[in-house]
């Protein structure tokens, strides 16, 4: 049996649910999320918090029919709120997030045959499918897509069924191989050491998508490294370390004939729980360091030492491309990289775009909500 009650000195509402647990609900935020104050189509709030008074008080309330009513001082009539409402909406308690998935870290000995896997075609077809690949995609920050067409925007289409493509200067989509007179590094045959793409950005984008249409070329294979795993063992490891990275900013630039961007960051970004949200780390545009030169000695045995890290066999796998596979990763969790190549043995040619984190997990909502999960 639900029991309510109203604690006029703290301007609350409490109520023991039939399950005894207990909720509370201040009348100030009762007042604000009135279901009557909110757009009937577009679900936005419009109480105007300013027309509340802040010592508002209520002059009644009870319970009918699994609605709570309540009697405000101000006004004539009554609020209802459905209780399931209410007990699915505790203040103190953050809501559930279809999104939020738990993220699982790897390290170098997991096999590629672990990596979360799709096929193509399922993912354009299936919406099942695509939400479980999805949720798996997030939870690695890495998978592997098949049987893509030959056509040059076959990938394309499969980041398009999850939400708008990130634009950036290099374009909304870009092509990974060797030319001439390139602006960036991944336009050579040159190794390139693991890296996030573009923390030169304000914000770095989300998801990588790098469909593979050809790669025969003598050498190019690909690696990968999960940051998290990293920063995890870094924090345990060496905690001056991990301090040093996560706390002091340092410059990002990317320029050519036509931009310059510049931004700084942290190479571990945590959120605001403390925990490892997402890493920036490209020691190919990496500014000229302009810290407190104090910091100097600290910050680079620590960034030498996530250096060597990112490039140890503990945390690398490998993978060779074929034509018609895509490889797909959390650019702000994952580092990639690559071996040298000679464009001379053969021709290699990626077709790559982003998608954002935001667009990425707002697909898998809708996703989880239409199938009756979220």
């Amino acid at each position: 049996m639900t029991e309510l009650f109203q604690d006029n000195e703290m301007d609350m509402i409490h109520i023991k649910w039939s399950d005894n647990s207990d909720s509370s609900y201040p009348f100030l935020w009762l007042r604000d999320n009135d279901p009557a104050g909110f757009h009937k189509d577009t679900n936005e709030r419009m109480t105007d918090l300013t027309s509340i008074p802040l010592d508002i008080t209520l002059t009644k309330a009870f319970i009918k029919d699994d609605v709570l009513m309540l009697n405000w001082s101000d006004r004539a009539n009554s609020t209802r709120y459905n209780l399931d409402w209410l007990y699915h909406h505790k203040p103190g308690k953050r809501a559930s997030d279809p999104a939020a998935i738990r993220k699982r870290f790897w390290r170098g000995g997991m096999g590629i045959d672990k990596l979360p896997t799709a096929k193509a075609k399922e993912l354009l077809e299936d919406d099942g499918a695509l939400a479980t690949w999805l949720e798996n995609t997030q939870s690695f920050g890495l998978s592997l897509v098949t049987g893509l067409d030959a056509r040059h925007d076959a990938g394309m289409e499969v980041a398009k069924r999850i939400g708008f493509l990130r634009e950036t200067n290099f374009g909304s989509t870009f092509q990974v191989q060797s030319k001439p007179n390139p602006n960036n590094l991944a336009y050579t045959a040159v190794a390139l050491p693991p890296h996030t793409d573009l923390p030169n950005q304000e914000l770095p984008p989300g998801f990588q998508f790098l469909h593979c249409l050809a790669n025969e070329a003598e050498g190019g294979g690909s690696t990968f490294a999960d940051g998290l795993a990293i920063s995890t063992d870094l924090r345990a490891n060496d905690i001056e370390a991990f301090n040093m990275l996560s706390s002091v900013s340092i410059p990002f630039r990317f320029y050519d004939e036509n931009t310059d961007i510049r931004s700084r960051k942290h190479v571990i970004t945590l959120n605001l729980d403390g925990k490892i949200n997402e890493i920036c780390f490209n020691a190919h545009i990496a500014d000229f360091l302009d810290i407190d030169p104090k910091l100097m000695k600290s910050y680079y045995r620590a960034y030498s030492k996530f250096m060597k890290m990112t490039r140890s066999n503990a945390y690398l796998i490998s993978l060779r491309l074929a034509a018609g596979e895509m490889v797909v990763f959390d650019n702000r969790r994952i580092m990639h990289g690559r071996d040298a190549f000679d464009p001379e043995t053969g021709f290699r040619h990626l077709h790559g775009c982003y998608v954002d984190r935001g667009e990425f997990e707002s697909r898998l909502r809708v996703l989880k909500r239409c199938s009756g999960d979220a």
